[in-house]
């Protein structure tokens, strides 16, 4: 089985010195990757910098052209979380377009599943406001990439990032080809993602929120995916699995609580893997999201 992986070097470039979402986080996750020589065994898969056509399904226009004005100026923040740097933009396209060449890569069968090692994150991003250190939603670009340019019927996004992706729960809610599932601290930034957050119009029931407390650790991970995530899984038969991969629920990140360890981050890996393979011939696309201990993130991954 080929594993693919999506890196550039573009995606060091944005950064800025003590915000937790900086260039180390990915400095440090190739270098353990090269230490255990796992480079080696992985198919890069080159980054192309994403269409306007392709952005433009995920975020208006002039939010967009927003984010390129502040990176050519100089850099600035969206809000008090969010940074742009002069490189910010550049990268983001980078970002989004690297998380469509890896699902390209899958379902082209160049690769049987893939990791699009990126920056910026994602998932807080709305159609029209960068948020939550995320400036384009790459979950959400590759989920429109899927469903419009290779013609299926069921894409499932599985977030299992400490923080709730408002900003791809916002982006399907209303649509039943996706279905989007998240495991999420609660109340905790952004402070959405209750559980009876479950979509509406045509695609009521395509949403599923695990609100958690803290210290739910590895044993109620492995519930959760037995009883929730799996059902739910099985019940909408995806075409496709991609994953809002975040690594801040870990027992040492700064940012949350609920406990997990390196090993359970495997068993998530290992379950996500096993659904795939069961529902959707193995087609399966991590993107980088969250994870801010820096050891605990590179070895989770």
């Amino acid at each position: 089985m080929a594993t693919g992986y999506v890196y550039d070097p573009i995606y060091l470039e944005h950064d800025l010195r003590g915000h937790p979402e900086n260039q180390q986080r990915l400095r440090t996750i190739l270098q353990v990757l090269q230490e255990h020589r796992m480079l080696e065994r992985l198919v890069p898969i080159p980054a192309l910098p994403i269409t306007p056509e392709r952005l433009h399904r995920a975020h208006e226009p002039g939010y967009v052209e927003q984010v390129r004005r502040v990176a050519q100026r100089g850099g600035g923040h969206l809000d008090m979380d969010t940074y742009v740097r002069p490189a910010s933009y550049d990268a983001a396209l980078m970002a989004a377009g690297g998380m469509v060449e890896a699902t390209r890569a899958v379902l082209d069968a160049e690769v049987d599943n893939a990791f699009a090692l990126v920056r910026p994150p994602g998932h807080h991003a709305l159609r029209s406001r960068g948020m939550g250190f995320c400036l384009f939603n790459n979950v959400a670009i590759a989920a429109h990439y899927a469903l419009a340019e290779w013609g299926l019927d069921r894409v499932l996004i599985m977030d299992f990032d400490v923080h709730h992706g408002n900003g791809t729960q916002d982006e399907f809610e209303a649509d039943p080809a996706v279905m989007y599932i998240s495991t999420h601290q609660y109340p905790h930034y952004p402070g959405t993602g209750y559980w009876n957050e479950t979509g509406h119009g045509d695609g009521a029931g395509s949403v599923v929120n695990v609100p958690l407390g803290g210290g739910v650790g590895d044993e109620g991970f492995a519930r959760i995916f037995q009883e929730i995530i799996g059902p739910a899984a099985w019940r909408f038969q995806p075409q496709l699995l991609l994953v809002s991969a975040g690594y801040d629920a870990h027992w040492d990140d700064p940012l949350a609580y609920v406990q997990l360890s390196v090993g359970g981050y495997a068993a998530i890996g290992q379950a996500l893997k096993d659904l795939a393979e069961e529902l959707c011939a193995g087609r399966v696309i991590f993107t980088l999201e969250g994870g801010y201990h820096l050891e605990a993130l590179a070895y989770s991954i």
